[in-house]
C-alpha cells in the first residue's frame, strides 16, 4: 500500500498568530474561520471575469465622484465577532479611509461585493453573516455565477439589518446608497456569457 502524504495540521491560531504567519509560496488566499485557517478554492473564470467587471464599474464610479472612497480586491476584515479568530476575504469592498501601505487589513468598509458559486455557496453566507457586524458596512451586494440575479442587503437607519434582502435580476438596477451610484445588474456579467434565468 502506498502512504499518501499526510497534509500539515495547523493549530488553532488568534488573528495575531495569523498575520504572522508566512505567506503561502503556492500564491493561496487564506481565510481565518473561528481560528482555523483555511485555504479559498482557485476562483472559475467565470467569477474572476465578474469580480474583474464589478471591480472597474465601482471603482470608474468614484472616481468620477472624485472623492477619497475606493475599490480593494480581496482583502481581509475582521468582523466585530470574535475579532481575535477571524479574517474573512470577501471578493470586493469599498473604503472611503485614506489608503495605508502598512496595512494588511480592512477596517472599515461601506461596502462588501460577494460573488456566489455553487461551491462556496454556505461559506459565503457565513461570511455575509460575519460582514452585518462591522460596524462600518452599510451595504453587502451578493451576485451569483451561473445566473444573472443577485441580493442586496442594506442595513436600516435603526442599525439593523433585514431578514431577507432586496431581489435583483437582469432588468433590475443596483441602487448603492453606501457609493451614491446606481448600475443595471446585467452590466457586472458584461464580460462574460451568463444569461438570465441559468440553472444556478
Amino acid at each position: 500500500m502506498i502512504a499518501l502524504p499526510k497534509t500539515p495540521v495547523v493549530a488553532r491560531m488568534t488573528l495575531t498568530e495569523f498575520l504572522a504567519w508566512p505567506a503561502d509560496p503556492t500564491g493561496r488566499t487564506w481565510q481565518l474561520i473561528d481560528g482555523e485557517p483555511v485555504a479559498m478554492a482557485p476562483a472559475s473564470q467565470t467569477h474572476g471575469a465578474i469580480q474583474n467587471e464589478v471591480g472597474r464599474l465601482l471603482g470608474n464610479h468614484l472616481a468620477g465622484l472624485g472623492g477619497r472612497c475606493r475599490v480593494i480586491k480581496t482583502t481581509g476584515v475582521v468582523p466585530r465577532v470574535r475579532a481575535d479568530w477571524n479574517v474573512r476575504v470577501p471578493d470586493l469592498a469599498v473604503t472611503c479611509s485614506p489608503d495605508d501601505p502598512a496595512e494588511r487589513l480592512l477596517h472599515d468598509p461601506v461596502l462588501v461585493v460577494e460573488i456566489l458559486s455553487p461551491s462556496n455557496e454556505a461559506e459565503t453566507w457565513s461570511n455575509v453573516w460575519a460582514y452585518t457586524t462591522i460596524p462600518s458596512v452599510r451595504e453587502i451586494l451578493v451576485l451569483r455565477s451561473l445566473e444573472i440575479s443577485a441580493e442586496l442587503l442594506r442595513r436600516g437607519a435603526d442599525g439593523l439589518w433585514p431578514e431577507r434582502g432586496i431581489r435583483l435580476g437582469a432588468e433590475d438596477e443596483v441602487r448603492l446608497g453606501s457609493v451614491a451610484g446606481s448600475f443595471r445588474l446585467a452590466e457586472f456579467y458584461g464580460t462574460t456569457q451568463v444569461r438570465s434565468g441559468a440553472a444556478g
